[in-house]
């Protein structure tokens, strides 16, 4: 099977006047249609701007992309305006992402009008099928972003990013900013479009909670490069690379009779700016060697699991 969206050695390099910041560094893997790939990590460790070189809101500096067995690295003019259709997304804060001078309706309707492809009948016929589809009341559909709560925000979020019947979304931390009560609906909601749409997510979040429920795979990056891959099930029951761990032994635990046993990471953060070849975890991994400092590459450990570790057989 095809999949949807293929990455191959990925960078993303920002100049400073310091050298080049590696947020996104040499970065390989692919998602198949209907899935979803959980993206985690603490904050600054590129999962946001992997997210948004994918769907070209950020050009790459090296790599390929492609989307449905196309090669899409290059794109410009007509065809980026075609491929952009086709990938979206949503973003993490549901009020700055929305103009707050158009109303929700206009919202939904702007990337259809802006298109091109669609008459007025089909617009306003999807317009409104998308607002019921994400349950946007009626009454609401005049109403402005200040005057709605984050949850609804979001939800216009959505339906926007659905407007012009993506293959892919790449979904930024979308409930991170939502009460916890709000957050599970707002959860719920993606996987049902999922299912009745085909989408394909990638989903960047800090919440190994959240990951967990929705994803199919996962993720694991440290200061712009993959560090584990694996089921999401697997992950949690063997999880192998060391930053892994530490990230899982965060989770709180409402088993007071076994608490988790946190796992603290002591050391310095490897700057992002020129870095040297080797694990950049080394300097904070309580099981680091010499050889740490070679380059790393990942390797299926298990079927299906990958690890950009040295020493994992010896763990």
């Amino acid at each position: 099977m095809t999949p949807i969206v293929e990455i191959q050695n990925l960078k993303k390099y920002f100049p400073t006047a310091h050298g080049m910041l590696h947020a996104v560094d040499d970065v390989t893997f692919s998602i198949e249609k209907g899935k979803t790939l959980g993206v985690v990590g603490e904050s600054g460790c590129g999962k946001s701007t992997l997210g948004r070189t994918i769907i070209h809101l950020l050009e790459s500096t090296s790599g390929k992309i492609f989307l449905n067995g196309e090669d899409i690295t290059s794109v410009k003019g007509e065809q980026l305006k075609q491929c952009r259709e086709k990938m979206q997304i949503i973003f993490q804060d549901p009020y700055s992402s929305l103009d707050p001078r158009k109303s929700v309706e206009y919202t939904v309707r702007e990337p259809m009008v802006v298109s091109g492809r669609y008459k007025k009948e089909e617009i306003d016929k999807a317009a409104n099928e998308l607002m019921e589809l994400v349950g946007i009341d009626e009454r609401l559909r005049k109403s402005y972003p200040h005057e709605l709560d984050g949850g609804r925000r979001q939800r216009i979020g959505i339906a926007r990013a659905l407007a012009l019947d993506p293959m892919f979304i790449v979904c930024d931390e979308p409930v991170s900013a939502l009460d916890v009560s709000i957050q599970a609906q707002v959860l719920n909601l993606l996987k049902e479009l999922q299912i009745k749409r085909g989408l394909t997510y990638m989903f960047v979040t800090h919440d190994m909670s959240v990951v967990k429920h929705i994803s199919d795979d996962i993720c694991v990056m440290y200061l712009g490069q993959m560090v584990e891959k694996s089921p999401s099930k697997e992950l949690f029951v063997n999880p192998l690379h060391p930053y892994t761990r530490a990230l899982l032994s965060a989770i709180p635990s409402t088993d007071i009779h076994n608490p988790n046993k946190r796992e603290i990471l002591r050391g310095e953060l490897t700057s992002p700016i020129n870095p040297k070849p080797g694990c950049r975890f080394a300097a904070r991994c309580p099981y680091a060697s010499e050889a740490c400092h070679q380059p790393q590459k990942l390797e299926e450990v298990t079927p299906g699991h990958f690890v950009s570790c040295c020493r994992v057989h010896e763990l």
